[in-house]
């Protein structure tokens, strides 16, 4: 069996004040790619996982843990002892804000259940397997695909500002999901240079900064309904654009920027010298996004010069369906 899916933009939280009684919340959009594409089998020896791609052993180890642990976890939900061999055919990199962590360990226990006759929705799976205890982007977008607003969490639930790596609750409910207009271009820029925070540093991130400001808040919360929404049914690129820059500068998506290194902003600069009208960085970083509707020749060799050609830069589209299993 095989599966199918891949990276999506986080946007930015909404609400990490909290005084009205939910905190989380968030705006994103799935990629059609970078991908991930996984198979299995069951192996009657120990579990067994292989890479096709060439990946360095510190990168297979952080994959192959993510991959164990949700093994794990569906094998002791199920109740089953079989052990399994996985094939990555297809993998992007981990901790750079294109979400893997998500994508692998629901890729991972969808697999399973279903070489078991089990049938979950996404939102039971990501109970099981333990993601989406703060925001419900990459849990959406392996569901459904397109543009997803989440709803976060009520306080009697989830009372901490934590991230979704020390979150056990589950996953929030989606407010809103939209097709992302195909004929918009999706900028990547990743600078190797440079990660988005993880484990331990994410959680202190977490603590050390919220509540933000309820200014911020409200403000974001009044963008994304009435600005970013909107402009997607109307395929308005000006408008999405506008209402997005101006989340990127707002409540704790503008302390995940000022966290980072110089080397983010000058990549959200040069999307702006280069008039692309929605920029911005994913998640943690430190993949940075420029969103257009024209074909700007200049760009990619700009962005190059910034990242000292030491990193990634690719064009993808948004994609408005979720993981694809079938049988091999």
């Amino acid at each position: 069996m095989e599966i199918e899916t891949s990276a999506r933009l986080h946007l930015s939280l909404i609400d990490l004040n909290g005084s009205e009684g939910r905190i989380d919340g968030g705006l994103g959009i799935t990629l059609d790619k970078p991908s991930l594409n996984i198979s299995c089998h069951e192996n009657d020896g120990k579990t067994e996982i292989i890479f096709d791609d060439g990946l360095n052993i510190k990168e297979k180890e952080v994959y192959e843990s993510k991959i164990m642990e949700a093994s794990n976890r569906i094998k002791n939900y199920l109740n089953i002892n079989t052990e399994y061999s996985f094939e990555i055919k297809e993998i992007y990199p981990i901790h750079q804000g294109l979400g893997l962590g998500t994508q692998l360990a629901l890729s991972v226990g969808q697999l399973i259940a279903k070489m078991n006759d089990n049938t979950f929705d996404v939102y039971q799976l990501a109970k099981i397997i333990q993601r989406g205890g703060t925001s419900g982007i990459g849990v959406h977008s392996f569901a459904n695909g397109g543009f997803i607003v989440d709803g976060g969490h009520k306080k009697d639930i989830k009372s901490n500002f934590l991230p979704s790596s020390a979150s056990k609750v589950s996953p929030p409910p989606l407010l809103a999901r939209y097709d992302f207009p195909k004929k918009w271009n999706i900028i990547l820029a990743t600078p190797f240079s440079t990660r988005g925070s993880s484990g331990d540093d994410e959680i202190n991130i977490f603590q050390s900064y919220t509540p933000v400001n309820l200014v911020d808040v409200e403000k974001i919360c009044y963008l994304t309904l009435m600005k970013v929404m909107p402009a997607i049914l109307e395929n308005d690129l000006d408008s999405f654009g506008d209402g997005i820059n101006k989340i990127q500068s707002l409540g704790f998506k503008s302390i995940e920027r000022h966290l980072q290194t110089n080397k983010i902003q000058q990549i959200i600069d040069c999307f702006k010298e280069n008039d692309i009208p929605c920029r911005g960085m994913s998640s943690f970083g430190s993949t940075c996004f420029g969103i257009t509707d024209s074909n700007n020749k200049s760009l990619f060799k700009d962005l190059l010069e910034v990242i000292d050609n030491k990193g990634s830069v690719i064009k993808t589209n948004g994609k408005n369906h979720g993981a694809i299993l079938k049988d091999r």
